[in-house]
């Protein structure tokens, strides 16, 4: 009797959240998904941080070694994460199979100087323990790589300092001046940086609550005509601006000058939905942002169809932390996909498969947005709805979405690929499909590399 229930557990086949059927996949394809679309300890829709994080680490010893260092610079360099590739890196520490490869991979996901004492928080989230060998050799050559200024913005207040890391790891300075420097940072004598983060703290220090709010308006409109902020901080601080009453023509010649070569089109969705009266000027950023991509320009030759998911499960915010939800996510895809085809059909899915305008910019997200209701995941049914409708053929079919779907998908009728913009543990979009994980233009540079290698 226990031989058959271990028999029915083993076998029974793995469905998605909403009960479709999903694909079995490998150890290393199960943690593609789970890191390349995750904001570690972030909540999902369907799971929760903790959960997530757990999986990672069940997974990382069935992957070989170099596999998983390959994934965490991935992660790290093309997808923009930072902390998913910190707890991949301590997973591998804990395995004698994956030793040797930690020191070198360490020093690459190790980006900024912050997270140097966020990978020994990591290591230490289960408890405090001596750091390893290869740990220790890996901080001990990141720390080398920043200057005064990195080291002084991400000294912040914590369980783990700056200054401990460099004691536990042993670092050697590379000349006498980084002697000096570290030094500095031992004795808490670094040069403050000059960034918004300080600036801002240190506004009306001591005055009433009139004059704090003066004070972050007149920081703000300084750090705007000096250009002193970069396009993430910018965008991000769009709402505060709003709430500060920073003078409008400021703001609008920051967001014309500002550098948006490597920023993303869903952090302008996001933008533009906490300060809308800009997203005029927002969306010129971002259509900047795309034509600044090295190789801009139609890359899917031929008919592309586009079918984008609007269900209840994709409303979802990407990071507590944040108003960005998936949908901008996928949104943000999606226009970047109409910039680079050559020619698009676009439908979102929800309950049913809705044909949307082949728009551009924020009136293509707006299409999607309003195509209909986001409630059910009827991924399958909405395929067969394409189908139908798409009597005249197609190139390919790309599909931005969850997977958390409801009913069996089948396989696509000529070249599919499923984009994953979550980390939920199971999915459809394998077998026939070619699958992708995250949200960051690297996804499409993939596919437009496998349509090189088909010629």
């Amino acid at each position: 009797m226990r031989l058959n229930k271990f028999t029915l557990k083993r076998f029974t086949r793995p469905r998605t959240h909403e009960g479709a059927p999903a694909k079995r996949i490998t150890p290393e394809q199960a943690l593609r998904r789970s890191v390349l679309s995750c904001m570690l300890w972030e909540n999902e829709f369907y799971e929760d941080g903790v959960q997530i994080a757990g999986r990672i680490g069940e997974l990382v010893p069935q992957v070989e070694a170099e596999k998983i260092a390959e994934l965490a610079v991935e992660a790290r360099e093309k997808m923009k994460l930072r902390h998913a590739p910190l707890l991949l890196v301590r997973e591998m520490a804990r395995h004698a199979t994956h030793r040797a490869v930690v020191a070198e991979t360490l020093i690459r996901v190790v980006q900024r100087a912050d997270e140097l004492s966020e990978f020994v928080a990591i290591y230490w989230a289960g408890g405090r323990q001596p750091l390893s060998a290869q740990v220790k050799k890996g901080l001990a050559s990141a720390f080398t790589k920043f200057d005064e200024y990195a080291l002084a913005k991400y000294d912040r207040a914590g369980a783990v300092r700056l200054r401990d890391v460099l004691f536990l790891s042993h670092a050697r300075p590379v000349d006498e001046a980084q002697a000096a420097l570290w030094r500095r940072l031992v004795d808490n004598e670094l040069a403050t940086p000059d960034t918004w983060e300080v600036a801002l703290s240190e506004a009306g220090r001591g005055e009433s609550a009139e004059g704090k709010a003066e004070a972050k308006r007149e920081v703000w409109e300084r750090l705007l005509a000096e250009r002193k902020l970069g396009a993430l901080a910018l965008l991000r601080n769009l709402r505060n601006m709003k709430d500060a009453q920073v003078q409008e023509k400021l703001v609008l010649d920051g967001i014309a000058a500002v550098r948006t070569d490597r920023v993303l089109p869903f952090r302008f969705l996001a933008a533009a939905r906490s300060a809308p009266q800009w997203e005029d000027a927002l969306e010129q950023a971002m259509f900047r942002s795309l034509e600044q991509r090295e190789g801009f320009g139609p890359v899917l030759r031929g008919r592309t169809v586009l079918l984008v998911d609007v269900s209840g499960s994709m409303e979802s915010p990407i990071s507590f932390r944040s108003e960005m939800r998936r949908t901008d996510a996928a949104y943000g895809l999606a226009i970047l996909l109409r910039e680079i085809a050559e020619s698009v059909t676009i439908f979102t899915f929800s309950e049913k498969a809705v044909r949307v305008p082949s728009r551009r910019g924020m009136a293509l997200r707006d299409a999607l947005d309003k195509s209909q209701t986001h409630g059910g995941t009827n991924l399958g049914a909405s395929l067969g709805q394409v189908e139908a409708e798409m009597r005249e053929g197609y190139e390919r079919i790309v599909v931005i979405t969850d997977e958390q779907c409801h009913d069996r998908v089948p396989s696509p009728r000529g070249v599919g690929y499923v984009i994953n913009v979550a980390s939920a543990q199971n999915g459809v979009g394998y077998g026939a499909w070619n699958h992708i994980d995250g949200w960051s233009e690297a996804v499409i540079d993939y596919i437009a590399e496998l349509e090189a290698e088909r010629g």
